[in-house]
């Protein structure tokens, strides 16, 4: 289980705060998504849960113990899985595993039966001999994965990790994290997908203004702002409204005089109610 207990961040140049008072608890086993605008503080958060930055205020308690840079037994709990490409690319996949097995003290028969067995899981095995270079962007971010989990932790933060994917190259890492989270290891997911959080998340924490602006599952979301939406084009702007039956969905688009379109409500329009503004504005 992880505890966010009140936490600030503050930086002595900033006129408010990074993250204002969160107070989050993600439990053991759960698919958690952090949504937010840019700046929001989802990449501030996930930087406190990795020790890459510690809190002004408030404390990150992971079963019960508090998070510190110095307790490496709690560290390697956690793994955290960048948007960006971290490999070497003049490396091949063995050896990108066994150097991280190496730089966490693990012995040489244990990195190369891991590995193999990693390798296997995210289906890179007949790649394992052609270097980094040579991988396409889905495969890279498998390997990714791979390193992230040699080491065995029971918690796995994925930063952006479909960021500049291929629609089929999502999907594989979607099931690849399924599978992972079925494991019953602990997944934290930031995306600016909303399609990707409704697929994968049991909750949500939709993050705005270094606060949490909305807590709850993808379904109880919908539920609350109307499962069915009608889409009105006026003056080339769309103007969406929402309804909890089917029925006044219909009623209301009978009763529309320009065009209209019914569909089933998204993440995405939940995440416009909720935060206010686009995902591209700081």
């Amino acid at each position: 289980m992880i505890e966010i207990k009140d936490i600030v961040k503050r930086y002595p140049k900033a006129k408010v705060n990074a993250l204002d008072h969160v107070d989050l608890t993600i439990e053991s086993g759960e698919f958690f998504g952090l949504l937010g605008p840019n700046g929001a503080g989802k990449t501030t958060l996930i930087n406190l849960l990795a020790t890459l930055l510690y809190p002004t205020e408030g404390s990150i308690y992971i079963d019960g113990e508090l998070l510190q840079r110095s307790r490496n037994d709690i560290k390697r709990k956690l793994s955290l899985i960048t948007q960006h490409n971290s490999l070497r690319n003049d490396m091949t996949l063995d050896e990108i595993m066994e150097l991280q097995g190496r730089l966490y003290y693990m012995k040489t028969p244990d990195i190369r039966a891991k590995s193999a067995e990693l390798l296997d899981f995210c289906g890179l095995t007949e790649h394992r001999k052609k270097t980094v270079r040579k991988l396409s962007g889905g495969m890279k971010r498998k390997l990714m994965i791979c390193r992230a989990l040699l080491t065995d932790p029971e918690i796995l933060i994925l930063d952006e990790p479909t960021v500049g994917l291929d629609p089929s190259s999502r999907r594989q890492i979607w099931d690849l994290t399924r599978a992972i989270n079925r494991q019953g290891r602990t997944v934290i997911l930031t995306t600016h997908y909303m399609d990707e959080a409704q697929q994968l998340c049991g909750r949500i924490a939709m993050i705005d203004k270094g606060r949490v602006a909305g807590l709850d599952s993808p379904e109880n979301f919908i539920k609350r702002l109307g499962e069915y939406a009608v889409d009105a084009f006026e003056d080339e702007h769309t103007v969406s409204s929402f309804f909890a039956t089917q029925q006044e969905a219909i009623d209301f688009a009978s009763s529309a005089s320009g065009k209209v379109a019914m569909r089933s409500t998204t993440l995405e329009d939940v995440f416009l109610n909720e935060v206010g503004r686009g995902l591209t504005e700081k």
